[in-house]
């Protein structure tokens, strides 16, 4: 049975709505998760662009008041601001509360102070959902550096990852054709990347669409965000040759 998470914060706009698109991006085959707010304002804008230029869902998303689900039974009742964690003592008292106090991006009304709240989010609800494993017995995945370094130790292979990590989803076709190398190789190639733990698939209609895998540890997103920043020529090439593409599978994901 899957386990039931509510999010919340004061205004169930930015950080808890978040919250929520993150972890059932990263883990929704095992939790039901909601967010509410103590004084629901409505989505902010730019938090639902980092969310869509992170490649996360935020069809459905709005804001609710905490009055309309606390009376519902959660298993988990995580606060991400202080006031919430004051307002809400009397929320599900059977379930386990957890305080977490993230800075309210809202008032900045920056993109980057968005993007930093949704990666530190991404950081500890991975973190979130590894301790979720170990207490109820289910395996983690076991992301060994030697075999991911082995991975990311071949040309192509690399380039891939790093392409798929800039585009969000990409199918084979796509790859293809960025990377001017015959399909067989390409699907090959992804089959490695799939078994190290790198890669996820999604199908829509006939094509099987690669993302990154949502459990990917915060080290390993390190790497690959170390790794793109220092060598932004890396994959200009295929990045070109992609954005050539005419009728791009792609495409039709937005």
């Amino acid at each position: 049975m899957k386990r039931r998470v509510l999010f919340v914060c004061t205004a169930n706009s930015a950080r808890s709505l978040m919250a929520e698109a993150l972890l059932k991006h990263m883990a929704g085959d095992r939790f039901e998760v909601a967010s509410a707010g103590t004084e629901p304002a409505g989505p902010h804008p730019m938090a639902l662009q980092v969310l869509k230029e992170s490649g996360i869902e935020v069809d459905g998303l709005h804001s609710k008041s905490l009055a309309d689900l606390q009376e519902e039974e959660w298993d988990y009742v995580i606060t991400l601001c202080e006031k919430a964690a004051n307002e809400c003592g009397s929320v599900c008292p059977s379930a386990q509360q957890i305080a977490w106090d993230f800075p309210d991006p809202v008032p900045s009304n920056r993109h980057a102070t968005f993007a930093l709240t949704l990666k530190e989010l991404k950081e500890r609800i991975g973190l979130f959902t590894l301790v979720h494993q170990k207490e109820t017995g289910m395996k983690p995945m076991d992301y060994k550096p030697a075999d991911v370094f082995r991975a990311l130790g071949e040309e192509l292979r690399l380039a891939m990852l790093m392409l798929i990590r800039d585009q969000k989803k990409l199918c084979v076709n796509e790859l293809t054709a960025a990377l001017d190398a015959p399909q067989p190789k390409i699907s090959r190639h992804l089959a490695t990347l799939r078994e190290a733990g790198l890669l996820e698939t999604e199908r829509r209609g006939q094509w099987v669409f690669y993302y990154l895998h949502p459990q990917l540890p915060p080290w390993v997103l390190r790497v690959l965000d170390e790794t793109a920043e220092s060598n932004p020529g890396l994959t200009q090439r295929e990045k070109a040759a992609l954005l050539a593409m005419p009728d791009r599978p792609g495409i039709r994901l937005v």
